[in-house]
């Protein structure tokens, strides 16, 4: 369901997807039909506008072209009027003596205009040239707008297709994304995560997991459970490694969306109770985070061994914290046996704690190691070089951890001890004999 809120009243209403989408659809081609229609309009302004600003440049053109030619007209007929009178005037001074050259002058004069004329004329025919000219730059122009418009139609065709390829684009990936979202929360072999989770597990509890426990923790005496508990024991029996796990998935129909830091508190509380070593959140929530989807998420610095992880992870998540457990397993069946032998006290707890000291310092130097290891398998399967890196000096620090249990020597544990020397005095005698 979305959610609208009214402009007017400001009252907030849900409608379904179909509903939603049609409104969106509603308002879209709205808006693009707005778009379009301004456009045209706008178009239709500017090319009107050239139009007349063409037509105003060619007329005042004309004008000022014809006003100079006139003005040329005029003083050519000034000019012939002029001489006309200066001719009059000679020929009446010399009328009575000089016929011939009144003849003479009179041919003169004839010429004089049959020149003019066609000056007159070749002006004229110029003056049309250029007429011409001028409407031919504007038939020019003309086919220029007309140009303009074809290239402006071509264009807006154009935007209008590719918009609507953008928003066929976007309907695709909302379509795509919205079966994505489907797929990832139904698609896990069964009704629910945790369904996957547990069948995901039993797939390969036959290779390798024999002596693994993984139930769901029905055990809700303290007030609150988890969804499932792992917990693996060695050959002997003795338990090395132990997880809490919380499986969380929500259906895009939720109108409330938990987050996972929502569900931390309650998770280490469980593990505590429950006297688990680590704590894991399976979580389809915030789907869309790049923090949680980039892989295993350490969250230690909240709560102790807790990460969170996407389904995906889930095998691979058992897979190494059960590899690091098993690195330490040795050291644990030597504390175990050491335990379980009748000593005095007094004086083996010293020599305990000062191994124990050696030991936690080496052990705490290989899980730094072994953490640097599973933030770089967070980071990108590029970086498995690293962390095999990584776990290698780890595995040389247990060494080194190996190699000082290796020298706690019974001679070292009676050292101080008298109670104890004379018991393995009194054993030797009786081997001895």
């Amino acid at each position: 369901m979305q959610e609208i809120k009214c402009p007017k009243c400001g009252k907030i209403f849900q409608v379904d997807e179909t509903g939603y989408a049609s409104i969106v659809k509603q308002v879209r081609d709205k808006e693009f039909e707005k778009e379009i229609n301004a456009r045209e309009k706008q178009f239709e302004n500017e090319k009107e506008n050239a139009v007349k600003i063409a037509k105003a440049e060619t007329e005042i053109l004309l004008k000022e072209q014809l006003t100079a030619k006139e003005l040329q007209i005029s003083e050519l007929m000034s000019k012939i009027e002029s001489e006309n009178t200066a001719k009059k005037i000679a020929v009446a001074e010399i009328s009575s003596e000089k016929d011939m050259e009144i003849a003479r002058l009179k041919a003169q004069i004839d010429s004089y205009k049959t020149d003019t004329e066609l000056a007159i004329s070749k002006a004229l025919t110029e003056k049309d040239k250029e007429l011409s000219e001028i409407n031919i730059q504007f038939v020019k122009l003309e086919e220029q707008i007309k140009t303009s418009e074809k290239e402006s139609q071509l264009k807006e065709q154009s935007l209008k297709e590719q918009y609507e390829a953008k928003l066929r684009y976007k309907d695709e990936e909302i379509a795509r994304y919205k079966d994505f979202k489907a797929k990832l929360s139904t698609k896990m072999i069964g009704e629910s995560l945790e369904q996957y989770c547990e069948i995901e597990f039993n797939r390969i509890r036959p290779t390798g997991f024999q002596n693994a426990y993984f139930e769901k923790d029905n055990d809700a005496r303290t007030g609150s459970k988890g969804d499932y508990i792992f917990r693996e024991t060695d050959s002997d029996g003795v338990e090395f490694i132990s997880i809490m796990f919380e499986m969380k998935n929500e259906a895009d129909s939720t109108s409330t969306k938990k987050k996972n830091e929502d569900f931390l508190k309650e998770l280490d509380k469980d593990r505590r109770e429950k006297n688990c070593e680590y704590a894991v959140l399976v979580s389809l929530l915030e789907p869309e985070s790049e923090y949680y989807n980039s892989g295993i998420v350490d969250m230690s610095h909240r709560y102790p061994k807790m990460y969170v992880i996407r389904p995906q992870f889930f095998i691979p998540m058992i897979t190494l914290l059960r590899n690091a457990a098993l690195n330490s397993l040795q050291y644990r069946h030597e504390l175990a046996v050491i335990k379980n032998q009748n000593i005095d006290i007094s004086n083996f707890e010293a020599e305990m704690n000062e191994f124990k000291e050696k030991f936690s310092r080496n052990y705490e130097l290989a899980s730094k190691k072994f953490k640097t290891a599973i933030e770089e398998i967070d980071k990108t399967i590029d970086h498995l070089q690293k962390t095999k890196e990584a776990l290698l000096s780890s595995e040389n620090n247990l060494r080194l951890a190996n190699n000082k249990a290796e020298d706690l020597s019974i001679k070292r544990l009676t050292k101080n001890n008298p109670t104890m020397a004379a018991k393995f005095a009194e054993l030797e005698d009786r081997q001895k004999v």
